[in-house]
């Protein structure tokens, strides 16, 4: 097994390039929408003709995409370096061991959560403080465990380790 520290911080700049392909994606959907919105064959023919005004509602629903893009990109840029944590807090990747001792990586993130990224043979999820799995995460050590619950279904974990 390779050192934790290097595995976060591989599993950080995998976190930083999906964002940025997210965010080319979404540079290019606002593009093309606001291309249809002002292209001419967007001009209404008559009073009940709305092409236009969907095309400027796309346009300003990729706007705000690209500005949630620019704001994860921007929180994982500003990410502090927390070395040999002893509680989790952001920034910390972490084991977490269901009842079987089957283990799952998490990355308490500050924004992105649910995304997923693959590790080598693991699947990293990143989870922020609103979800439910965070906000029970948050300040807890080695050893402990967390419940919550999604949907009426429970769920129960032991942190098995912190980095």
């Amino acid at each position: 097994m390779m050192s934790e520290a290097i595995r976060k911080a591989e599993v950080i700049d995998k976190i930083q390039q999906m964002l940025t392909a997210n965010h080319r994606v979404a540079l290019e959907s606002v593009r093309s929408a606001i291309d249809a919105a002002t292209n001419e064959q967007t001009v209404p023919e008559h009073k009940y003709d709305t092409l236009a005004l969907e095309a400027s509602y796309l346009a300003h629903g990729q706007a705000k995409r690209l500005q949630e893009c620019e704001q994860d990109i921007q929180a994982f840029n500003s990410l502090s370096d927390v070395r040999n944590p002893t509680k989790v807090m952001v920034g910390c990747l972490i084991r977490l061991l269901d009842e079987s001792g089957i283990g799952r990586w998490v990355f308490f993130a500050p924004s992105a959560g649910g995304m997923k990224i693959r590790f080598g043979d693991d699947e990293v999820t990143l989870v922020t403080i609103q979800s439910p799995l965070g906000a029970v995460l948050k300040g807890k050590n080695v050893g402990d465990e967390v419940i919550y619950d999604v949907e009426g279904r429970q769920y129960c974990y032991e942190i098995g380790q912190i980095d």
